[in-house]
């Protein structure tokens, strides 16, 4: 068994501020993914055609879809009775309560608005994006982890961890397994995946099926969300049903048009892509 590290889940207190780390794993998140971002521009494949202007245009959008998603996705998918009780609830997301699946709904909300209004498609503008959401998924599930929340089952494994609000027995530190699976290796995956120009849509449909795989997977050491139990068969799960829609979508844009590399943008004497 493994100690579980006794955090403060505030980061730094000047007089009545307070700053936790869950607020700061969300800007770590942000700003990685926008620096990112800032290198991929210009790139071959999804880069391709973006500017810095568009860039900062599109993340405001983003982090507001993110933010407002994720939180009204957590309200409405898992925990509606309560903040029913008590609708201020819904404005302390320091104590956590945020919703994959309701930040990618808000998300994708900001990408259609953003291409609407540049007169992109919406697989340009998902496929740009897609390959630094990963980024932003390991600074998520490191902040549930300091939180001591959403851990996994009771396990006898030798890296199991009691968590402070988790009971006496030693449980799946899933937070870390996500962190690695839809964090570090999704990433590696698409960004070696993008870095080849691709048929529009493939970059985003290799996100959405290699997120609901993983995360499909990690639900069965993972404990569902105390008010809503397994839905079904003893061992499904919310995040388990809201990933089967992820899946089948990742493997039809994967599929409609094919995974092949295309053909390098003509180079212009001066070395730049037309």
């Amino acid at each position: 068994m493994l100690p579980y590290p006794a955090f403060d889940p505030v980061a730094l207190r000047l007089g009545p501020l307070q700053f936790r780390w869950y607020g700061i794993m969300y800007l770590l998140a942000f700003a990685g993914c926008w620096l990112l971002a800032r290198y991929r521009i210009g790139r071959p494949g999804p880069g391709e055609g973006w500017t810095n202007a568009a860039l900062d245009d599109l993340a405001t959008w983003t982090m507001l879809g993110v933010i407002l998603g994720g939180r009204l996705g957590y309200v409405l998918f898992y925990d509606l009775p309560t903040y029913l009780a008590d609708p201020m609830e819904i404005f302390r997301i320091w104590n956590g309560g945020m919703s994959f699946h309701g930040g990618l709904l808000g998300v994708l909300a900001a990408f259609w608005r953003f291409a609407r209004k540049t007169g992109r498609t919406f697989l340009n503008v998902s496929d740009f994006i897609a390959p630094l959401v990963p980024l932003g998924l390991f600074w998520g599930r490191l902040g549930n982890f300091i939180n001591g929340e959403l851990w996994g089952n009771v396990t006898d494994v030798p890296w199991g961890m009691i968590f402070p609000y988790g009971g006496p027995a030693p449980r799946h530190p899933s937070q870390l397994y996500e962190a690695g699976l839809e964090g570090v290796a999704l990433f590696a995956v698409i960004w070696v995946f993008s870095r080849r120009r691709r048929p529009e849509g493939a970059v985003s449909g290799l996100f959405a099926l290699g997120y609901g795989v993983f995360r499909f997977a990690v639900e069965f050491v993972r404990m569902p969300d105390a008010q809503l139990g397994y839905l079904a068969f003893g061992w499904l799960t919310m995040g388990q049903v809201l990933c089967l829609p992820l899946i089948a979508v990742g493997l039809w844009l994967l599929l409609r048009k094919g995974m092949a590399p295309l053909p390098e943008a003509p180079v212009t004497p001066r070395g730049k892509r037309r």
